[in-house]
Order: structure tokens, then sequence, then C-alpha cells
């Protein structure tokens, strides 16, 4: 199944709370639970006024749908195309 990065653009993202952080992840969860489509959240980094989600879902329109029903922002979804870390490099040694 496709992963996807997504953007959100949260205004204060950075001051919040480890309570509001856990709220927006159960409701998130929550939405994933009742889509009834294959879905999964990967994790997601708050940086600045940003959010970066990495959701796998079948297509763009199922990670639009999950942001509509949990009342999430999605600013931008961008297909991943490739996943790199440390541990490539022992790939070409």
């Amino acid at each position: 199944m496709p992963k996807f990065m997504i953007e959100r653009v949260i205004p204060g993202a950075s001051a919040l709370t480890p309570q509001q952080l856990a709220e927006i992840s159960a409701k998130s969860n929550a939405v994933v639970a009742g889509l009834g489509v294959p879905y999964t959240w990967h994790t997601s980094f708050v940086a600045g006024d940003k959010v970066y989600c990495v959701h796998e879902a079948e297509n763009e329109e199922a990670i639009r749908r999950h942001a509509a029903e949990g009342g999430f922002p999605v600013d931008r979804v961008t297909p991943i195309s490739a996943e790199i870390g440390p541990e490539t490099a022992k790939a070409v040694a």
C-alpha cells in the first residue's frame, strides 16, 4: 500500500501540550478505526507551525477523507517514493 507525507499547517503546533497531542492522536486513531478501508498512521513530526505525518493508504482520497472526518488540515499530500536511513548505505557497501 502506498505511503504518503502529509503536511499540515497548524499555527502554534510546536506549543501543543502533551495532553493536546494525546487528544489529537486519540481522534486520529478513532477516525482510522472507522474508515472501513485499509489505513495506517505511522508517525507524525511536529516542527514549528507544521505537523508532518506519514500515513499508508490506498490513495490520496483516503488521506483526505481521514483529515476531513478528523477535522485535521491538509495543506499538501505527497506520495513517498523511497525511504532511506543510515542502514541504506550498507546496501552498496
